[in-house]
């Protein structure tokens, strides 16, 4: 299809692109005029789905000249994280489908073996780009049938501890792969660390770590310096002027103007054909290039909803309640108010966590480790053994990657780590690999953690104050993305009773037992089964970890069935619930036992409503298994029934 049918722009070189093997039929003057046609088409798209426009935007050239040079499929082109990836998918033969990006049955927001060959690698989370680039190295120089590894990582994903671990492996082997790094001085929120400053030096004055060493030498008396210096010589085994990554085994080329197709053309056709070993190529880009709003924008449009392309103007959710970011973010800061010991953590996501409404007031306490979870857990763990009162605030998909550090350097010593996780349970566009489906399995198997989750947005700010309290080792609360029900919020947080649930609703024949923001689901089966006669009872466990036993004792002993709810695994909060029963004879009362949890499959995207009616967790859903667990009724628990 032609841009003018999908979205009515004049797009002649682009509509000459089937694949992009065309790519190389066009001039180098026709090839900066798809540049510009592909940078307005991404724009055009992304107005329509919303997404990831500011990365993307700042790959236009990079993309088209990877395109040009290497011979994808053959050769895998694998794009950290991936959120940059919709020029390459717009020339990849999926652009009729642009339309459908981020949304239910759709094209993913990111890279995806499944989708097309020229995905060679999934992704969606950072650093892993050069680590899967060498596997596929390695796999050519084993004799399968793969060409070159083309690893793109930018300066934000580059600071993670595993993309430093795939560098120092990939320089040792010595083997051909080319990583490209996409400087542009911005992730997702305003560079931190050492190598961002490293990279501004490079950019800048040329200048080098052994700059940067010479003047730690220059700084030792007269009778040291020169011993120091030949020291360091044999040491580096490198030219005195070598970069960090000629250090590390590579070819270092740039700093480049990754905007420059001709530029870019060269150095690749160069690095191509002369590369006998790794080789890092340092491109400079501007995110969110060639389209003003992203441009000027704090955060260079780096996620959008939909928008306006005239304005920039950005659709607005309803504004009903405040998200409940917001009010952890807001809430934190009060405690930080009250309690100078409260610190912050998070990993790269300042606002996305709501740490940055505490950094307004307190910066010196909210501490961006950039992307480095694991790092930021065991940091941390220090800052708990000190004797301040850390809050470390990572999404939960992110916080599997520092699940290691979360065992070994808090739940071992027992330090008081407070974990706030961000984005649990299903959030929609953002797909599978954002889903903050397991935290509730992997933190309540841990000895001494306490783990909570808010069945509303005034229960998290009482759990915000509640884990400020808590002294007695880790704690973590967990809740979801998007807006709360609306309900009055409290002033200042109460503390709760560690390991007490709540009846909100007295019933005599079912009992549900909801963990966390399911709630609102449970209370719409509840009053579907009181209009068949059915007397419920609703309680909210608040901790599924220490479990309140004396409640569900209560609850078993006096309905016929009891249903645990949570958007969470298999293996989370209904699981304690069995073992404990189990294990105490509650098993033997007659009273049937239900668990709904997230299938054992992963959920694609679509809207988070959609979403758990894919996994059958709709109000509809329960409604059902209550039935069921009764003995009674015949509505099946399927997604068909939905239908």
């Amino acid at each position: 299809m032609r841009g003018s049918e999908l979205y009515g722009i004049d797009t002649p070189q682009l509509d000459r692109i089937g694949g992009p093997a065309d790519l190389r039929d066009l001039t180098d003057a026709e090839l900066n005029v798809l540049c510009d046609e592909l940078r307005r088409e991404t724009i055009e798209v992304v107005s329509r789905t919303g997404g990831h426009l500011g990365s993307s935007l700042g790959v236009v050239e990079l993309t088209v000249a990877l395109h040009v040079v290497f011979r994808a499929p053959f050769d895998k082109l694998v794009w950290d994280v991936s959120h940059q990836c919709y020029p390459h998918k717009i020339l990849t033969g999926r652009r009729a489908d642009m339309g459908t990006l981020r949304q239910q049955d759709g094209l993913s927001g990111f890279t995806k073996r499944s989708e097309s060959v020229f995905d060679p690698f999934g992704a969606a989370h950072s650093s892993t780009s050069i680590s899967a680039a060498l596997g596929f190295t390695i796999g050519r120089d084993m004799g399968q049938p793969t060409g070159d590894a083309i690893a793109v990582i930018g300066d934000g994903s580059i600071t993670a501890g595993m993309a430093y671990e795939a560098l120092n492996n990939a320089g040792s082997e010595g083997r051909r792969l080319f990583v490209i790094l996409n400087d542009n001085d911005m992730s997702i929120a305003p560079p931190v660390g050492a190598m961002n400053s490293y990279l501004n030096q490079l950019n800048g004055q040329g200048a080098t770590l052994q700059d940067i060493a010479q003047g730690f030498i220059a700084a030792l008396p007269e009778p040291l310096r020169e011993q120091a210096q030949r020291a360091r010589a044999l040491a580096a085994g490198s030219p005195p002027d070598a970069t960090m990554f000629e250090h590390l085994g590579f070819t270092y080329i740039g700093p480049i103007d990754g905007h420059s197709l001709p530029d870019l053309l060269a150095t690749l056709r160069m690095a191509r054909d002369r590369a006998e070993g790794p080789v890092l190529i340092h491109v400079r880009t501007i995110k969110g290039k060639g389209y003003a709003p992203a441009e000027g924008a704090a955060c260079k449009y780096h996620g959008v909803a939909k928008f306006d392309v005239a304005s920039g103007q950005q659709a607005k959710a309803s504004a009903n309640a405040p998200s409940y970011t917001a009010v952890f973010g807001r809430t934190l800061a009060d405690e930080a108010a009250r309690d100078p010991l409260v610190v912050a953590i998070t990993a790269a996501m300042p606002g996305g966590t709501g740490v940055d409404i505490m950094a307004q007031r307190f910066a010196r306490r909210v501490f961006d480790v950039g992307i480095a979870e694991q790092h930021a857990v065991t940091f941390a763990a220090g800052m708990a053994a000190s004797g301040l009162r850390p809050f470390c605030a990572i999404y939960s998909t992110f916080l599997q990657r520092g699940y290691d550090q979360i065992v070994h350097d808090v739940a071992l010593q027992g330090l008081p780590v407070r974990f706030a996780i961000d984005r649990a349970g299903l959030v929609g566009a953002d797909g599978a690999t954002h889903a903050g489906s397991f935290d509730i399995a992997f933190m309540a198997n841990l000895p001494g953690m306490v783990v909570m989750a808010p069945a509303d947005e005034a229960e998290l700010v009482h759990m915000v104050a509640t884990s400020a309290k808590y002294d007695d080792g880790p704690i973590a609360f967990r809740f979801p993305r998007g807006t709360g029900t609306g309900v009055e919020l409290p002033e200042r947080g109460s503390i709760l009773e560690i390991g007490k649930g709540r009846i909100l609703r007295e019933g005599t024949r079912l009992a549900f037992l909801s963990f966390g923001a399911h709630l609102g689901e449970v209370q719409l089966a509840a009053e579907a089964l009181a209009a068949r006669g059915i007397s419920c009872t609703i309680a909210d466990a608040r901790f599924a970890k220490p479990l309140d036993t004396s409640l569900i004792d209560q609850l078993s002993r006096h309905h016929e069935a009891v249903i645990t709810v949570e958007q969470g695994a298999q293996g989370g909060f209904g699981a304690q619930v069995l073992h404990y029963l189990a294990n105490s004879g509650g098993l033997s009362r007659g009273c049937s036992i239900r668990t709904i949890t997230l299938p054992d499959r992963f959920i694609h995207q679509a809207s988070p409503t959609a979403m758990y009616q894919d996994a059958a967790m709709s109000a509809q859903n329960i409604e059902a298994v209550a039935l069921e667990s009764l003995g009674i009724g015949s509505i099946r628990r399927s997604t068909a029934a939905q239908a």
